[in-house]
């Protein structure tokens, strides 16, 4: 894997003005200006082939005369000029680099501040310099509250550590906690980028200890540390299936849960499976789901920290735990009671 190639979509905006300014270029050549393989370049083109203006007709589509020894632009579809934003794609594109600043580690909060300040410049307002419009702008090029957004931006060490790490190709060591297990580990992991999933941030990494593609939750790294090594990814991996991994380890036991409507979004937090529609059509219904976890004490303590909003259907030594323990805690509150 090279780690320093741009992805694939930012490679696929560059290329037009790229084979624009470079007509007649071969993959070859291509390839080393770009960072990447010949096959990938090729693989590239026949995509951009069916890229284009909406409508999506023939006419519509950027055309390509390409073989391995020759590239050709035949038709850009305008991606050679620079893009105008209008008002309101400018007010969503803000309002997601906001968002994005909050959700830890996918990104600099500094670069994604300068480039905010830059689309507000280039688009800039007619309306009062005091107003403030959805997006936080205040018409002036400078956001509403940025002392407040700078404060409660800020990364947190083991999250910038990773991202360094990240940038720089490095492998890293990590504490990590794992909700499913409900264990401590550390382990060195060869970082190979981070995502973001359902409002959580992710490093992905070649788990040296798993010898595995693993995902790992930011927000569940109590500490990391860059080494001074190179990041080393086998050959082999491919990192487009990693979304698979968000599925239930076979090896670990299951239980069958009822959660109450009012506690729902636990099912984004920990390996929940819903065995039933959740949606609008039934918002008081309770929900029925598999869960996944690492040891009976933890499911126990995972099901009483609900207060019978999340109950067993099956597990019995986990229910009858849950039970006794309740029980108990019941009896105390009635001992101490004048």
């Amino acid at each position: 894997m090279t780690a320093a190639a741009p992805s694939r979509l930012s490679r696929l905006l560059a290329m037009v003005p790229y084979f624009l300014a470079h007509p007649g270029t071969s993959a070859d050549e291509a390839a080393a200006d770009l960072g990447v393989t010949p096959k990938e370049v090729m693989a590239d083109l026949n995509q951009l082939w069916m890229c284009g203006l909406p409508g999506y007709t023939p006419g519509d589509l950027i055309d390509l005369d390409f073989s391995e020894e020759s590239i050709q632009v035949t038709f850009s579809a305008g991606i050679d000029r620079p893009l105008r934003l209008t008002p309101t794609e400018a007010s969503v594109l803000l309002v997601a680099l906001r968002a994005l600043i909050d959700m830890r580690g996918v990104l600099d909060p500094d670069a994604a501040r300068r480039a905010i300040a830059k689309v507000e410049r280039a688009v800039g307002s007619s309306r009062d310099p005091g107003a403030t419009d959805a997006a936080g702008s205040t018409g002036t090029g400078e956001s509403a509250g940025a002392e407040d957004t700078t404060a409660h931006a800020d990364v947190s060490a083991p999250v910038a550590a990773i991202r360094d790490a990240v940038l720089a190709s490095r492998a890293v060591w990590i504490r990590y906690y794992s909700a499913s297990r409900d264990a401590v580990s550390e382990r060195i992991v060869d970082p190979i980028r981070i995502v973001a999933v359902d409002g959580n941030s992710y490093l992905e990494a070649w788990c040296r200890q798993s010898a595995g593609i693993r995902l790992f939750r930011l927000d569940r790294v109590d500490e990391a540390k860059v080494l001074d090594e190179p990041a080393t990814v086998p050959d082999e991996t491919d990192p487009e299936t990693t979304l698979a991994l968000f599925n239930a380890d076979p090896q670990l036991p299951t239980a069958l849960i009822t959660i109450d409507p009012s506690v729902v979004w636990v099912m984004d937090y920990y390996l929940i499976e819903p065995l039933d529609e959740v949606g609008e059509s039934a918002p008081d219904t309770p929900v029925q789901a598999r869960m996944t976890y690492g040891s009976e004490d933890w499911l126990t303590r995972f099901v009483l920290g609900f207060g019978g909003r999340i109950r067993l259907v099956n597990a019995p030594a986990a229910a009858g735990e849950v039970t006794r323990r309740a029980v108990d805690a019941l009896a105390a509150y009635e001992s101490t009671t004048p």
